[in-house]
């Protein structure tokens, strides 16, 4: 479906090769100069959304326990999968990856797992038997220009934030894996070394013009191509030339200077867009409730009071000032019992009949 890939016509391209010839570019950019960049998380872990410029790209992250290779039986897996929708780009075949998507998602694997990123180590369960496989799927949903950085930025940002599940080994021969579910315990983080990042040089009028990050429209008049990725500290993990015109050495020296700068740039953007993520995830972790401040609890006495013939117990409930009354009221009515003269007679007649001895009568 090559024919339905966008050509320029012989005005479009003399009007772009000369604009860079002044160091102009069709979307006012510099020769160096990369297009605005936004990063986006779902809300599952290992999702990401990329946008660079025009270009849209979805990165998605899984995991699965199985059987390692025999030669690194104590190493984890990592795979890159790309898919190439045709509401992407018209020039996209449905099915089938083609050169671009195979080529796209080799130069991704290379900067990966050749310059050992992810430490592959930790993914080993038991050895020989169990490791943990990591897949991510990388889905191109707009195809604007330099594909390969806007997917590697959007694989290492869903790489960032995927957690695998935590699982312990046990049983009685204590090769069984138990793989435990995230609310029992937290899942883990990859452990990333080093973030390799992807920068994309496109070459015009026999590789003397160079500019960072073409576009849709720039890559349809290149005349060459090269991928330079590299990390925050200028290591080289890979380097990718599509074919085309031929470099100068110089050139490419001058380009890899370039790229060391811009990875530098593009991950302190990654990094800051996962920690902010993660603040905001542990946020709403975090159940916040009002502060308590402390208050005077006044206690009710409570009396029960037995009712004959079956009847229900009922309860009578009095406040603290009620029975502070009532017990006022009992000492001022002892008070009076024991002053008055009728109570003297009674206590004098209760002496008498106790003194008394005798028998009932008749």
């Amino acid at each position: 479906m090559e024919h339905l890939r966008w050509r320029p016509s012989v005005n479009e391209r003399e009007f772009i090769e000369t604009a860079l010839q002044s160091d102009l570019r069709v979307d006012g950019r510099h020769s160096f100069d990369f297009r605005k960049l936004r990063i986006s998380f779902g809300r599952e872990d290992g999702s990401s959304e990329v946008q660079l410029g025009e270009t849209h790209v979805l990165g998605y992250v899984t995991a699965q326990l199985v059987q390692p290779y025999r030669d690194r039986p104590n190493e984890g897996t990592l795979a890159i999968f790309t898919e190439f929708s045709p509401m992407a780009d018209p020039a996209f075949e449905p099915g089938r990856p083609g050169e671009s998507a195979i080529e796209l998602g080799r130069v991704i694997d290379r900067g990966l797992r050749e310059s050992r990123a992810v430490d592959m180590e930790s993914l080993c369960v038991v050895a020989g038997k169990h490791v943990w496989s990591v897949r991510v799927d990388l889905h191109i949903l707009d195809n604007g220009g330099n594909l390969i950085d806007a997917a590697n930025i959007a694989a290492l940002a869903a790489l960032s934030t995927f957690r695998r599940p935590e699982c312990t080994v046990g049983g009685d021969d204590g090769q069984q894996v138990i793989v435990h579910d995230p609310e029992v315990r937290d899942p883990l983080p990859l452990t990333i070394h080093h973030m390799p990042i992807a920068v994309t040089f496109a070459y015009f009028g026999e590789g003397n013009i160079v500019v960072i990050d073409p576009t849709y429209k720039e890559e349809a008049v290149m005349g060459g191509r090269m991928t330079a990725t590299i990390n925050s500290n200028g290591d080289i993990c890979a380097i990718q030339k599509a074919g085309g015109e031929g470099v100068m050495s110089s050139v490419v020296m001058q380009c890899l200077r370039i790229a060391s700068v811009k990875a530098a740039d593009i991950t302190s953007k990654i990094k800051k867009a996962v920690d902010s993520y993660t603040t905001e995830k542990a946020l709403k972790k975090v159940k916040r409730l009002p502060a308590m401040l402390p208050q005077k609890i006044n206690v009710i006495d409570v009396t029960m009071e037995d009712k004959v013939d079956g009847e229900l117990e009922t309860q009578t409930v009095k406040t603290p000032s009620e029975v502070q009354e009532i017990s006022k009221g009992d000492e001022d009515h002892r008070n009076l019992k024991g002053n008055s003269p009728l109570t003297g007679d009674r206590i004098a007649k209760q002496k008498q009949t106790s003194t008394f001895s005798g028998g009932p009568s008749n």
